[in-house]
């Protein structure tokens, strides 16, 4: 739920738009508000005078936190929300927006028709390596999986091509796209909105461990699975929190049937997703956060967001040494690497922090203090502002 604090309430209507932006997110997909479109992105853009605009399938209606709030028809079908997706246009066009933002891959086909047959300006949002995304997807067919992943990706460099901006969250994944067409880029990082992510408290820590994002065997989930049968083996016994979404109701019933049998129900508690303003308190009551992703290639592009979310909670981190979040942990004395999908140096890592508290606080104050300083929202947002400045002057000499 959004909530309308002294602290994220735009002061819009006592400032004069920055360069005249007007800026409208549409999504067919999301029923509540996406961290990195609404948190990361349109809230700042709202605080700084823009005139944002969300249209999608949300509850929410009106004027709150400075974004004006558009509601959408919710569908529950991918098909659904295709079809339903063209009709999105007339309330698109009801918006005179001079930047229209989106994220979902799905809505390609009604950003070129904007383009292509009304002349506006379009930012695309690639914020994951969505080709890879489609190789991985278990609901696809797996002959299917190649074909689609080739599609998406000609989509994308068409999109490249023909619109205006276009974003990612790591510079992995634009490098596909960066020489494509005129289009101006942009590296926006899932860097935490410290408005959201307060100086961490002193608060009773009910875990030992916290994993939160995809709960799945290419998300690490088996291996940290498979790492806390063997600190069970060594007699330790931490209790670990798990939170996030399985790709399926038999995927989750296969998870739970795996922690049955290492006979680790009694040490882990699984939740599902949770609103991003939830998200500091419930990370907050646990010692240590895990990002245990595997070597495929989507996670080696994306840059996990989950480990500067621990770090604003003041967690120190254990991450699998992936070339995407390397970098972030040089010199950063926040945490620990391991190699992907090694359950016993996972497990070593684990020990290790939970042996030495001081040193597992320490490092937890190191990744606060680089959040503060480096990897937070901030400059990010100045980032963005810039750059859709650009895209709505651009819109304005046409």
């Amino acid at each position: 739920m959004v909530t309308q604090t002294s602290e994220l309430v735009s002061s819009a209507r006592a400032r004069t738009r920055p360069e005249g932006i007007t800026l409208c997110h549409f999504s067919v997909r999301h029923s509540t508000p996406k961290s990195r479109s609404f948190h990361m992105e349109c809230l700042p853009l709202a605080s700084s005078g823009a005139d944002v605009r969300y249209v999608t399938p949300s509850s929410l209606n009106g004027h709150i936190d400075g974004v004006d709030f558009v509601p959408l028809p919710q569908r529950s079908s991918r098909l659904m929300r295709c079809v339903a997706s063209f009709s999105l246009l007339a309330k698109l066009l009801r918006q005179r927006a001079n930047v229209y933002h989106f994220q979902d891959p799905e809505l390609l086909p009604v950003a070129f028709l904007l383009k292509l047959a009304f002349r506006k300006r379009i930012l695309y949002d690639a914020y994951e390596d969505f080709p890879s995304l489609v190789l991985n997807k278990t609901a696809i067919p797996l002959p299917v999986r190649s074909i689609g992943a080739r599609i998406v990706s000609a989509l994308e460099t068409l999109a490249a091509n023909l619109f205006d901006g276009l974003m990612t969250a790591d510079p992995f994944t634009l490098r596909r796209l960066a020489r494509a067409g005129k289009s101006k880029k942009l590296v926006f990082y899932n860097f935490p909105n410290l408005n959201f992510f307060p100086t961490p408290s002193n608060a009773t820590k009910l875990f030992d461990i916290v994993y939160r994002g995809g709960l799945s065997e290419r998300a690490g989930t088996y291996v940290l699975l498979d790492a806390m049968r063997l600190l069970a083996n060594e007699g330790r016994h931490p209790r670990l929190l798990l939170i996030g979404y399985s790709d399926s109701a038999q995927s989750e019933k296969d998870l739970r049937q795996r922690i049955a049998s290492l006979g680790l129900e009694s040490s882990i508690e699984i939740r599902s997703r949770i609103e991003h303003e939830r998200m500091a308190a419930t990370l907050g009551q646990a010692r240590i956060g895990v990002s245990p992703l595997q070597a495929i290639p989507k996670f080696l592009l994306n840059i996990p967001v989950k480990v500067f979310e621990y770090w604003a909670c003041g967690l120190p981190v254990i991450a699998s040494d992936l070339p995407s979040i390397r970098p972030f942990f040089r010199n950063a004395e926040a945490g620990l690497l391991f190699k992907p999908g090694d359950a016993a140096g996972l497990a070593q890592c684990l020990g290790s922090l939970l042996e030495n508290p001081e040193l597992a606080r320490s490092m937890g104050a190191n990744g606060r203090a680089a959040v503060e300083s480096r990897f937070n929202n901030r400059s990010e947002a100045h980032k963005l502002r810039k750059f859709c400045a650009r895209v709505a002057k651009a819109a304005d000499d046409v």
